[in-house]
């Protein structure tokens, strides 16, 4: 008998699929199918070596995302809480539910994957700094600031449940880059859905 405690590894929907496109909608409570759904998405994460998973990306269209950057030495990430410095990794993994967040600062380059757009990697250009209020998976409120890494993982997350796509970020020269990957990708997703 299949126990149905253990968390699932969920398919990754890629680009093309028409959830990606829309908006993810409010959480109002944090039921036990939430809770199943956070703790498959975690798996999937994992197993697909993301830093970061949103809803939509396993075919849910819900404001839910999560981000672990535990063990990315290369990209630093800051954290800030009530002003301090903190512990990036004692933070983590993180888990965000309806958030709402605030960009600041310069904006940085940076190169980005997503884990609906397979091997494909590109240059992205946001605000360095983000301040973030969320709940967690108990439902309570939290915020924080970010830098860094951990703040490009945020904002790409987060675009992901406003049915943003890490390619609508790109300039140019960038989208022009990678779009033979990009429509291989779309061919592939629209031939599946089309097989259903």
């Amino acid at each position: 008998r299949i126990n149905a405690a253990l968390p699932m590894v969920l398919p990754i929907v890629q680009y093309g699929h028409p959830t990606l496109r829309k908006k993810g909608a409010r959480i109002e409570n944090v039921t036990d199918d939430i809770h199943r759904l956070i703790a498959d998405m975690f798996e999937t994460m994992e197993k697909a070596d993301g830093v970061g998973l949103a809803a939509p990306q396993v075919d849910h269209a819900l404001q839910l995302a999560l981000v672990d950057v535990r063990g990315v030495s290369e990209r630093p990430s800051l954290l800030w809480l009530n002003g301090h410095r903190a512990d990036v990794d004692s933070f983590m993994p993180l888990v965000l539910i309806n958030p709402v967040v605030v960009p600041h600062g310069p904006k940085a380059k940076g190169m980005e994957g997503c884990l609906s757009f397979p091997d494909v990697y590109a240059e992205v250009e946001r605000q360095a700094e983000v301040e973030v209020t969320a709940w967690n998976e108990r439902g309570e409120e939290y915020s924080f600031r970010a830098g860094g890494l951990l703040a490009r993982a945020v904002l790409h997350e987060v675009d992901h449940l406003n049915g943003v796509l890490f390619i609508d970020r790109m300039n140019s020269e960038a989208r022009a880059e990678i779009k033979p990957d990009v429509d291989r990708i779309l061919a592939a997703t629209k031939a599946r859905l089309k097989r259903g």
